[in-house]
């Protein structure tokens, strides 16, 4: 089959429209999309024209080594046909990196998010996180204040503000608004003035120690999971640039699918890794429909070229050989053939 793959390089150009694939890091996270595959003759030319807006903004870091050679849609070089307008084809994994599958009919398995209630907080939009941080603060800033109006209360304190010979469970605490400003000084640390406890009130000792312990958890889950929200590495993806297009040509005499990926930030991925999967529906000889079958392509795992060292933009070549998926495909069944090629880049930040 490569023979028919190499037989199609005898005409200039040849197109292949919807095949993308997607970039998901877990410790840097980025997400583009390749749209189109090529079998080209001059992979040098190629690039510089397939890549003009990733590479136009790598040029601003690395100078004129990485200059962007302009070429027009009717200009020399590639006798373009008109792109033939296609029915678009639902993803599993979006060009932005967003997983398009949900979860359907679950009955009562949502009760499992509870569960892991730290990481269903971190997941949830920020709106919803905005708002439950301020609602827990809240309500427990509230319930809190309303316990010492209650002690305040069942001990006669309301009732003997001015009496200069009766002893308060806290001095100057005469009714809710007092009772909350209390509250507040105390889980602020701002340190007791005008309204202090004093040692004549055990239950108020018991309350201050469980406020202390409850401010602390609460403290330690809502702090916790917004640093985790501003932490994800969804934006530093926005740095990692990936060439518009992948393109099929001849590399050291061996068919090869190659596209390109650059980091812009002067600050190193440490321990980048790149892996390619290819997903694809299938049916077994026993009559078995797979929906998502996933099948690994060879970024170069066997000698070491996965793990990357990205201070200037490199090619990512996978050669069709017997063992790549591809090899079995000609031209004519790649033009009809359904399947999604999701590219996984890990590494970590130098940063954080």
């Amino acid at each position: 089959m490569i023979s028919s793959l190499q037989n199609a390089l005898s005409t200039p150009y040849f197109q292949f429209r919807d095949i993308a694939h997607n970039i998901r890091s877990i410790t840097a996270t980025t997400t583009k999309s390749c749209t189109e595959i090529y079998f080209i003759l001059n992979p040098s030319d190629y690039f510089s024209r397939c890549c003009h807006h990733s590479m136009s903004a790598l040029r601003k870091k690395f100078g004129d080594d990485y200059q962007v050679v302009t070429t027009s849609s009717s200009g020399s070089g590639f006798n373009q046909p008109a792109p033939e307008k296609k029915k678009k084809r639902q993803r599993f994994v979006d060009k932005n990196g967003r997983c398009n599958v949900q979860h359907g009919n679950l009955g009562g398995e949502t009760s499992r998010y509870l569960s892991d209630l730290f990481t269903t907080l971190v997941d949830l939009k920020w709106r919803w996180n905005l708002f439950i941080f301020i609602l827990t603060y809240t309500v427990a800033w509230l319930f809190m204040a309303f316990m010492w109006w209650i002690i305040a209360y069942i001990r006669g304190d309301l009732h003997r503000a001015h009496d200069d010979k009766y002893t308060p469970c806290v001095a100057n605490v005469y009714n809710f608004p007092s009772a909350f400003l209390f509250f507040i000084e105390t889980e602020a640390t701002i340190g007791y003035g005008y309204r202090y406890i004093t040692d004549k009130c055990p239950e108020g000792i018991i309350l201050f120690l469980f406020q202390s312990i409850l401010g602390s958890i609460v403290d330690a889950f809502l702090i916790g999971c917004m640093f985790i929200k501003m932490s994800q590495p969804k934006k530093r993806a926005e740095t990692l640039m990936f060439s518009e297009h992948a393109a099929i040509s001849m590399r050291d005499g061996k068919l090869t699918l190659m596209f390109r990926v650059g980091n812009l930030r002067n600050s190193h991925m440490v321990s980048a890794q790149i892996r390619c999967k290819l997903l694809k529906s299938r049916q077994t000889p026993e009559g078995e429909f797979l929906p998502l079958d996933q099948l690994e392509l060879d970024v170069g795992f066997s000698t070491g070229a996965d793990q990357l060292f990205l201070v200037s933009p490199l090619t990512i070549c996978h050669v069709i050989d017997t063992k790549s998926p591809f090899y079995e495909l000609s031209q004519r069944s790649m033009q009809t053939e359904q399947f999604e090629i999701v590219v996984i880049l890990e590494g970590i930040v130098e940063t954080t």
